[in-house]
């Protein structure tokens, strides 16, 4: 049973240490943010797509209104991609992760207006968290300011992110997840196909090892374990140890990049952070 558990801890982990290196890497390939989100859903595409031949899984979605949702939710995706790639290639990969994670706060002010649920005012305290921590990270704006556009764009990301996430909600409880994952990296595809002809591609050779790495190994890979691992606990605990994403970003960029983050941005992010371990424990309680 402890090995078993161990086991899983481990799995758990492993992915978010996957899906996290997607930073370094986007921080890294000198492409547009449109071009990479181009290499990365189709790489992904075609990986689950062969997964999902390899375990003989119906590609059908038979609901008009579940299709339309996959759709909305698809568009949602893509734009959380482009302002999340141009948040960490114009800041940092500190700035853009972790101005991304307040998601959990915008999904906590505009899930109640999705479902028809009941506003929880505790999460006014939580959004006035987050925005102290921003504030701290980036405390003078100025829109010529790169960790401002950084912080701004990061935010922007968070919103998409979230508005995906509660549109695919009703999906993702009668459908598979990655037949729904296949079908929003089709969308990615099909979507940045212009982009290819529109921004220089003159580097894109010289990175395709690191571009496969981004397609296969964080986004198709990384999610997949990630999902597959999420049956062994507590969604609190999960949202908990998911949220040391920008941590493992953060090391990486370090590492990698040679990026050190000023300690403004230690402090805000640990208040942002600290916003989802809050919101975890509550909902864990209740």
């Amino acid at each position: 049973m402890k090995n078993t558990q161990l086991k899983n801890i481990f799995e758990l982990n492993f992915s978010i240490l996957l899906i996290s290196s997607a930073a370094v890497l986007v921080r890294f390939i000198p492409l547009s943010p449109s071009l990479l989100a181009f290499w990365r859903g189709a790489i992904a595409f075609v990986v689950l797509g062969l997964y999902l031949l390899y375990q003989k899984k119906s590609f059908k979605i038979t609901d008009k209104k579940a299709r339309l949702r996959l759709l909305t939710s698809s568009a949602l995706f893509a734009l959380h991609w482009v302002t999340y790639f141009y948040a960490l290639q114009v800041s940092s990969v500190a700035i853009g992760m972790l101005s991304l994670y307040t998601f959990p706060v915008i999904t906590a002010f505009i899930e109640p207006f999705y479902f028809k649920t009941n506003f929880n005012k505790r999460h006014l305290a939580l959004a006035a968290l987050v925005l102290v921590g921003l504030y701290i990270m980036s405390p003078e704006i100025n829109f010529s300011n790169n960790d401002t556009k950084g912080i701004i764009s990061g935010v922007f990301s968070a919103v998409f992110f979230a508005m995906r996430n509660l549109t695919m909600k009703s999906n993702s409880s009668r459908y598979d997840s990655s037949l729904l994952m296949f079908y929003q990296f089709l969308f990615m595809w099909i979507v940045f196909i212009p982009f290819i002809f529109i921004d220089d591609t003159s580097e894109t050779s010289n990175f395709l090892p690191y571009l496969l790495g981004l397609g296969i190994f964080t986004t198709a890979i990384g999610h997949t374990i990630f999902v597959k691992s999420l049956k062994n606990f507590a969604v609190s605990t999960a949202s908990i140890i998911a949220s040391s994403q920008p941590v493992f970003g953060i090391i990486l960029a370090m590492i990698f990049l040679n990026e050190i983050p000023n300690i403004n941005t230690l402090i805000g992010g640990a208040l942002i952070l600290s916003t989802v371990f809050i919101e975890s424990y509550l909902n864990q309680k209740s």
